[in-house]
């Protein structure tokens, strides 16, 4: 199967077959990857950033001159060992790398499995690889509930602030407020206190009591729990003020943001009447957890569950294998859980299919493999209980107004979806789209498929997955390409 020839120089001698396809270079891809080499397999990685690492690793671009990257990250080490095995695996021949190939759909060819990705800077080129197992280690993205004043510039994402520092080495603002829920958000303050920023509170919809109902899970993860405490020192020591049971519930100002509205919230997330308080900033960096991207998964038939944050996470068995065969998964596609979670998993996938391409026997260290499912089933209860702490309640939805844009991609009001649920009789996200167009934009249902089931009061839709025929936007050039025969 030829790759196209609109594919940029370095990914025109792209392999047409390999024994693994590993879709996303991350920590959970990464790991896979080398320790799949590691045992003698032929691996392509490909990934859609320009370098391994994914959004965890994310490390500044060349051109910025950062002669300290490490200082912006928390085990760096590791990620650097990872980094080199795969250097040598690349030299060697073992692990073809791909880097700007964004994979938009794979489809079962025979035996085999064909990938379709997406290459270059605007997307115009186009690769295929057949393969004759797949791994996904897609990650995830962030979750977003819309509250008033959330479009105004100044409004980031959690995340995407700690991004804009680690890639870009700048401050998305000099007063920030950051907020949401979830752990990630004592990471985020931590991080921009550090680089300079003032960060005046750390609003938590949840709490973090509820941690201690759960002795024997923390007990059994001492290492997050020593996170927790080195993460609250931090906050202490850079005066961020720890807000718990709180939510921004309006944002302030004309051409951006100038300050926000804290509310206290009932145990349900609904805004307590006269408690809003103001807190003046410039930027507000807010996120509600994050979600597992699993597009790829889903268009191959892979079962899902719900998590206990309220998402979809891919079905998997002791070994990483999805309900579809010859198809593997790792890191946040099982649900949300950290770095050490993805590496181990990572590595304990690779080890499943090393068994797998050899007839059923073990990997050259059974003992390795054992001590990963072991502590995959430590860390995911960990999980499993983050989840649960930080699983937005059905009150939310009361934070927002009539004119409050949920999706922003077509401009939707919450009252134009609750005008299709009332009074038009919409009974699911489904419907509330054909009526009202949200989700149909750019970002198909991304950033507000979450808001938009909770608006329609759809429970009986909680964790189900999202079905999108395409991963991520592609030209029609491209798709009349992989529609001919000679490129399937």
């Amino acid at each position: 199967m030829p790759v196209s020839a609109t594919e940029p120089p370095d990914s025109a001698a792209a392999p047409p077959f390999t024994e693994l396809a590993v879709v996303g270079a991350g920590p959970a891809g990464l790991a896979a990857a080398v320790t799949a080499a590691d045992g003698g397999l032929d691996v392509v990685l490909l990934d859609a950033a320009d370098a391994p690492g994914g959004q965890y690793y994310r490390a500044p671009a060349p051109g910025l001159g950062a002669t300290r990257p490490e200082a912006l990250h928390h085990g760096w080490a590791r990620f650097a060992g990872l980094r080199d095995r795969l250097d040598r695996h690349r030299e060697a021949g073992r692990i073809r790398h791909l880097a700007g190939h964004q994979v938009w759909a794979v489809e079962r060819t025979g035996t085999d499995w064909t990938l379709h990705a997406v290459t270059g800077p605007d997307g115009a080129g186009s690769a295929a690889l057949r393969a004759r197992r797949l791994l996904i280690a897609t990650g995830s993205h962030e979750r977003q509930l819309p509250f008033p004043g959330w479009t105004l510039p100044g409004v980031v994402g959690a995340a995407g602030a700690q991004a804009m520092l680690k890639s870009g080495l700048v401050l998305p603002g000099r007063r920030i407020v950051v907020a949401g829920s979830g752990p990630l958000l004592q990471a985020v303050a931590v991080s921009l206190a550090r680089a300079g920023a003032r960060v005046p509170a750390l609003v938590e919809a949840a709490g973090y009591g509820a941690y201690a109902r759960a002795p024997r899970v923390l007990a059994a993860d001492p290492g997050r729990l020593r996170e927790g405490v080195r993460h609250g020192a931090a906050l202490a020591r850079d005066r961020v003020r720890v807000l718990t049971h709180r939510a921004v519930t309006a944002v302030h100002g004309t051409d951006r943001v100038e300050g926000v509205t804290v509310s206290r919230l009932d145990r349900d997330w609904r805004p307590l009447p006269g408690t809003g308080r103001r807190i003046d900033c410039d930027t507000l960096a807010v996120g509600h957890g994050l979600v597992p991207q699993l597009d790829l998964a889903v268009g191959l038939g892979c079962a899902t569950r719900c998590g206990a944050d309220g998402s979809a996470a891919l079905v998997l068995d002791d070994d990483l294998r999805t309900t579809v065969p010859g198809v593997w998964a790792a890191g946040e596609t099982g649900g949300i859980g950290g770095v050490h979670l993805a590496l181990a998993e990572g590595e304990l996938a690779a080890l499943s299919v090393l068994g797998d391409a050899r007839d059923g026997a073990r990997g050259r260290d059974p003992h390795r493999a054992t001590a990963l499912r072991r502590a995959r089933r430590r860390m995911r209860a960990f999980a499993e209980l983050m989840g649960a702490v930080h699983r937005p309640g059905p009150g939310w939805t009361e934070w927002l107004a009539a004119d409050t844009e949920v999706c922003r991609c077509e401009e939707v009001t919450a009252g134009a979806i609750r005008t299709a649920v009332d009074d038009l009789g919409a009974g699911d996200s489904r419907t509330v789209k054909l009526l009202t167009r949200a989700g149909m934009g750019w970002c198909q249902g991304r950033m507000c498929g979450f808001a938009v089931r909770g608006l329609a009061g759809c429970a009986a839709e909680a964790g189900s997955p999202d079905r999108r025929p395409l991963a991520c936007p592609v030209p029609l050039s491209t798709l009349a390409r992989a529609s001919r025969p000679e490129d399937v």
